[in-house]
């Protein structure tokens, strides 16, 4: 556990492919059922501080408590995830952290000196920041806040993959 961060909640692998990412882990891993959204509704996207108009596909599923990430950008908007894949890399760029106090602990870890590499909110389901921690590829850190219903989401989507029985293993809605 990091003693700034907390528990890491989430590990986030940028790939080129989701589609076939998810059959990976479906197949090999037998790692499901997958929430796939092709178009994620992004507000107030940011990049090093300006607007960047990003278009990601993403696809969660759970193995225990531990929830994976898929993201593919599908445009070449200015973006962490762009910038990944611009480098070379697929696979793990990111561990995801989450926060109640979410203003309150951006405010420290830039107090600290951290920059903000990229941030905005999904719908309804509160803000994210990626820090820029990134020494080797992977070990970048989000922090997304917890309220607004992201914590019942992930819940939710725990439950489904404690339950799967391998059937209907990519999913396009939420789980109720």
């Amino acid at each position: 556990m990091s003693r700034l961060f907390g528990s890491i909640l989430q590990n986030g692998f940028v790939v080129r492919d989701i589609e076939a990412a998810m059959r990976h882990w479906i197949e090999v891993l037998e790692v499901g059922p997958w929430f796939y959204f092709k178009r994620i509704p992004f507000i107030d996207f940011r990049y090093k501080g300006e607007p960047s108009p990003v278009d990601v596909s993403l696809a969660l599923a759970n193995s225990g408590n531990f929830q994976v990430e898929l993201i593919q950008q599908r445009n070449d908007a200015p973006s962490l995830y762009r910038d990944f894949i611009a480098a070379g890399h697929e696979g793990l760029q990111h561990v995801g952290y989450g926060t109640h106090q979410f203003d309150a602990d951006v405010a420290r870890y830039v107090e600290a000196g951290y920059e903000i590499g990229h941030s905005g909110s999904v719908g309804g389901r509160g803000a994210f920041v990626y820090l820029l921690t990134e020494s080797h590829p992977g070990t970048l850190v989000e922090l997304f806040d917890m309220s607004s219903g992201r914590e019942e989401v992930f819940a939710s989507i725990a439950e489904a993959a404690r339950t799967w029985d391998g059937s209907d293993p990519i999913r396009t809605s939420l789980p109720t």
